[in-house]
């Protein structure tokens, strides 16, 4: 059994997934970064190694129920233990309206926030209550307060079950010490962001003006409130889903 802590960080490739993966590898975790190309989830493995931080790459899609629980399963066996599982794998998977929504969208959507979230930390459970101050942190958004913008109403509607399903499985996981909360970023300032940064430079930096804080969230900001809820000091935090927005939320 590993003497180190482990978390698995899904989608944790690029933008906020990898700084998680990387704060949680300073914070002392054996850190498993999930992906779908290998040769970018090597090159992080490389990047991490050399920053002396113990990480692995498990290559697996988050919307394969099959694959999801067969890794997971592994990496617990090989470890004997999960301590954190980071939710961060999702994202818009595209924008439709409803009259001319296909069913195929709206599954890969879902699946994609969703069922995610599912497979993942039921596969993972059994491994969690082995853990030392385990937890499971989720993300989801304001969309799922808001039911999104143009076109993102079902991006919007499963992270509504995201913020649920975190209460929820932290309703069923309290009698095993196992705390479950989740995270909703604002805008942040990663690679989910580069279409209209290349095309429209103006509308994105625009953006921050709807921010009370002035300026739009970096990766940091999200992984060092990921770090606080993966650690003993919030011991006796579970079921809060924190905003991460500068404010968005409230409006200016």
């Amino acid at each position: 059994m590993s003497n180190n802590k482990v978390a698995i960080v899904t989608g944790a490739t690029s933008g906020i997934g990898f700084e998680v993966a990387k704060r949680l590898g300073q914070d002392g975790y054996t850190v498993i970064l999930n992906g779908l190309q290998d040769d970018v989830g090597a090159e992080r493995v490389k990047e991490l190694s050399a920053m002396g931080i113990n990480a692995e790459y498990c290559g697996f899609d988050v919307t394969n129920e099959e694959a999801v629980t067969s890794n997971i399963v592994k990496i617990g066996e090989k470890y004997g233990k999960i301590d954190t599982l980071v939710n961060n794998a999702g994202g818009l998977g595209g924008r439709s309206r409803f009259e001319v929504m296909t069913t195929e969208f709206y599954k890969k959507v879902m699946a994609l926030n969703l069922d995610s979230v599912f497979y993942a930390s039921r596969a993972a459970i059994p491994f969690l209550k082995k853990g030392e101050h385990p937890s499971i942190i989720n993300y989801t958004s304001n969309a799922a307060w808001n039911a999104g913008g143009p076109g993102a109403g079902i991006y919007g509607t499963s992270k509504a079950g995201v913020h649920a399903i975190t209460r929820a499985l932290a309703k069923d996981l309290a009698e095993y010490g196992i705390r479950v909360n989740a995270v909703s970023p604002g805008t942040i300032d990663t690679p989910f962001h580069s279409q209209i940064k290349s095309t429209k430079p103006e509308v994105f930096a625009s953006w921050a003006n709807n921010i009370m804080l002035g300026r739009l969230g970096q990766p940091e900001d999200v992984s060092g409130v990921v770090s606080f809820l993966a650690s003993k000091d919030a011991s006796f935090i579970t079921a809060e889903t924190i905003q991460i927005g500068g404010g968005q939320a409230l409006g200016i």
